[in-house]
């Protein structure tokens, strides 16, 4: 459970990466082998240079080697590893160099177009270097002059990992570890946008031209079915179209693509249509004058945009603008292909569709019509 938050606004707190507790669990380990010692709290530094300590809560022996483990803290960010127990195995090895495996916890690469190699374990390259540097330091403070074996685990890792995009994007058997900067920063789901990067370039590897980008399950679903499309061409954008589409506008990213679906609900997309590229109510709100003004641009009398301007939600909007026979949701559909078609690499073709909250499509920028149910 998160804990109760404070009545009055306070700064949010940066969290540490999943790269960032391994490389502490690894350094731990490291001491413990080559100098007896078992400290309860270590120092690391981060790619940028900063230096940070983390809590080293356990030890154990292990054939050939030690465990140690840290808590993960992601901060004020709602990380899905967020309280996690992550862990290293260290092995000291004969043979110079770094062997990185994964444990518990931790899954494998399975499917082409991500940085790893099939049959790797899901331990990014970011993490690697920390590690490796950490680990190369204390074998000179040390004066060591053979190799090691780096398994590293998360408990429940596997279970946590379905709250993930891992298995869509054929990381199997548990968790990634992931990391740039060694720093969680709130609210940025820098993991969650690097999983829709990582989704196109498994997409693009897997010869899928046409890709599916959908804000939750409703209109992923309703996308997938009317194109019977194979889930790795399914791209969860989640809030983050701006982050999908932005990544779209460079030539490399877009080679092999050549369609773009974007499905979305309606209110959703009514955002998007105004311009926004981040669809979460903490970055942008439903504009209800935007509304009023394309209801009045199709007809609308002044009492039906008073009363838009008066509703609560977009589904009220859609409802009585249909009731007015004035189809709002194909306009809202075709502005945000404007914005969407401005950003995408020119070579891609581009469509929008909009979803009620059945998850039946209600428009789309191609201007199709669709039954409508009452009360969505």
């Amino acid at each position: 459970m998160w804990p109760e938050s404070s009545e009055t606004e306070q700064p949010l707190r940066n969290g540490l990466t999943t790269g960032s507790c391994a490389t502490a669990c690894c350094v731990a380990a490291v001491r413990a082998l080559l100098a007896n010692k078992q400290p309860t709290s270590v120092e690391i530094t981060l790619p940028r240079g900063e230096k940070v300590d983390l809590d080293i809560i356990d030890y154990q022996n292990i054939e050939n080697g030690i465990r140690t483990a840290t808590i993960k803290d992601a901060g004020d960010d709602p990380d899905a590893t967020h309280g996690a127990t992550l862990f290293v195995e260290l092995r000291l090895t004969s043979e110079q160099g770094i062997v990185f495996k994964a444990a518990e916890g931790v899954g494998t690469v399975t499917r082409e177009g991500l940085v790893l190699e099939i049959g790797e374990p899901a331990i990014n390259p970011v993490p690697r270097k920390m590690i490796t540097s950490h680990l190369e330091h204390y074998a000179v403070v040390y004066q060591y002059q053979g190799g090691f074996e780096v398994s590293v685990g998360v408990e429940n890792g596997e279970q946590i990992a379905l709250n993930t995009m891992n298995s869509r994007l054929g990381i199997l058997g548990g968790l990634s570890i992931l990391g740039t900067t060694g720093i969680v920063r709130p609210y940025s789901c820098a993991a969650y946008i690097a999983s829709i990067h990582q989704g196109i370039d498994v997409a693009n590897a897997n010869g899928f031209t046409h890709l599916a980008a959908s804000t939750g399950i409703a209109s992923e679903r309703a996308i997938k079915e009317h194109y019977q499309m194979n889930e790795v061409s399914l791209i969860e954008m989640g809030d983050f179209v701006g982050a999908m589409l932005k990544y779209l506008r460079r030539e490399k990213n877009a080679s092999g693509v050549t369609k773009l679906s974007i499905s979305a609900g309606f209110g959703k997309l009514t955002k998007l249509a105004n311009g926004h590229l981040d669809l979460n109510s903490r970055q942008s709100s439903i504009d209800f004058q935007q509304l009023a003004n394309i209801a009045k641009s199709l007809g609308a009398t002044d009492a039906l945009q008073q009363e838009i301007l008066e509703a609560n939600t977009t589904i009220e909007v859609f409802n009585k603008t249909k009731a007015a026979g004035l189809d709002i949701a194909t306009v809202i559909c075709k502005d945000a292909l404007k914005v969407a078609q401005a950003i995408v690499h020119e070579s891609i073709e581009i469509e929008v569709w909009a979803v009620d909250r059945k998850g039946l499509f209600v428009a789309n920028s191609l201007g199709e019509t669709f039954p409508i149910e009452s009360n969505q």
